[in-house]
């Protein structure tokens, strides 16, 4: 049974456990949602440990804890909406999405059609390649080589990076993030340079494949959610709950269920 407790009451429970002041000024201006409002997640679901879709059509992952929790403060319902990182920039409007989630990396571009929460983690991009390969890929002047068959999924960051930096490989260009390891680890692509966390993650799943110093990956950059533009109320409580999320250690556990010394693996 949902909570009976109004959204200003929940919100000022956070604040009366210190774990931020970023919404004070926000509180005159909200008001209580309808319970039917449905906060609407739209997310790629093809990025684990972010958000992966599973068979049955749920959703898993650190940023979909992440946003079952903000919806919960909210005392609103949640509704995950599918979409794809390509077409994300038109589709977070007409789907009507309220955040994104699912591994979003913190680019200026996205800027033009969402703002941005506070960064809750860091990562960067690492090869992930055959066992078989060794270290051969291990910098970009190895990978960006005419022999070297370079893959990457389309849409994203992977790409941009891809294009950047591997001008002179033979790039191929798949349509989904799911089944790219499979064409590494089938002998049909040399390497795919993704973020480290989801390459942790994934050699869990596929032993014949490595990912390459994942602790010194080749650039840095923070992991947002997004919100929907022009409703500053909704970005501080956003804020708020991932500050206290941080604050609290909620954000490492959740990695640590996924890539930690003890996460299972499959």
């Amino acid at each position: 049974m949902r909570s009976r407790m109004t959204l200003p009451a929940r919100i000022g429970a956070v604040l009366a456990a210190g774990w931020t002041a970023l919404v004070a000024a926000a509180i005159p201006a909200v008001a209580e949602p309808e319970t039917s409002s449905a906060l609407r997640a739209c997310t790629p679901g093809d990025y684990p440990p972010y958000s992966i879709r599973d068979d049955a059509g749920g959703y898993r992952g650190v940023d979909v804890d992440l946003a079952r929790g903000f919806a919960a403060l909210l005392g609103r319902p949640i509704e995950f909406v599918p979409v794809t990182w390509a077409t994300l920039p038109t589709d977070f409007a007409e789907r009507n999405c309220d955040v994104a989630v699912g591994g979003i990396s913190d680019l200026p571009s996205r800027r033009a059609f969402a703002d941005f929460s506070i960064a809750y983690g860091t990562d960067g991009k690492a090869p992930v390649t055959h066992r078989a390969s060794g270290a051969a890929y291990s910098t970009v002047a190895e990978i960006n080589r005419p022999d070297v068959r370079v893959i990457a999924n389309r849409g994203g960051t992977n790409e941009d990076f891809a294009r950047k930096n591997f001008p002179a490989a033979q790039l191929t260009l798949w349509p989904d993030n799911l089944t790219i390891f499979g064409e590494i680890e089938q002998g049909r692509a040399d390497v795919f340079v993704t973020d480290s966390v989801e390459g942790r993650y994934r050699v869990r799943q596929h032993p014949d494949l490595q990912v390459l110093h994942p602790e010194a990956p080749f650039d840095s950059f923070g992991k947002v959610l997004l919100v929907r533009k022009n409703d500053p109320v909704l970005a501080a409580l956003l804020d708020a709950y991932l500050t206290s999320q941080l604050a609290t250690g909620a954000v490492d556990r959740l990695f640590d269920q996924w890539i930690g010394p003890n996460a299972p693996v499959g």
